[in-house]
């Protein structure tokens, strides 16, 4: 018996395993946060439109195109007339020379809605995800 010494034991041999419970709590009030505001997103969509009339018109971009639809639903490319099945291709090949081409689309006001609605979804399966909408300023 030694005096004024405690009995010493081996040190405890140090935790090879990691604790996963606070990364598990954590990512579960992520998944939570996640899933309570996906749906308040995509319900609602807020549209901030500007005027036709309000600003000035901007320059065409340096690569754009534009597409024309008549109000008989005849589709133009470039001034071009062309059917809907060359369209696919011709967008498409324009999508992988140049993937930043902006598309400007002219709609007359007659024009279809299934025919407006046709033609941006070929540039979109095409590449072209950059549209933009012609529109007439109007007269003061």
């Amino acid at each position: 018996m030694a005096f004024g010494r405690f009995q010493s034991r081996p040190a405890p041999a140090p935790l090879s395993e990691i604790n996963v419970t606070p990364l598990v709590d954590v990512m579960l009030v992520l998944l939570v946060i996640f899933l309570l505001t996906a749906p308040l997103l995509t319900s609602h969509i807020r549209l901030d439109l500007p005027a036709s009339g309000a600003g000035q018109s901007a320059a065409p971009a340096a690569t754009s195109i534009t597409l024309s639809i008549t109000a008989n639903g005849d589709v133009f490319l470039n001034d071009q007339a062309t059917p809907v099945a060359e369209l696919a291709t011709q967008l498409a090949t324009t999508a992988r020379e140049r993937p930043d081409t902006e598309v400007l689309l002219r709609a007359d006001t007659d024009a279809p809605y299934g025919k407006v609605v046709q033609v941006m979804g070929i540039a979109q399966k095409a590449g072209l995800s950059r549209v933009g909408f012609a529109v007439q300023p109007s007269q003061r």
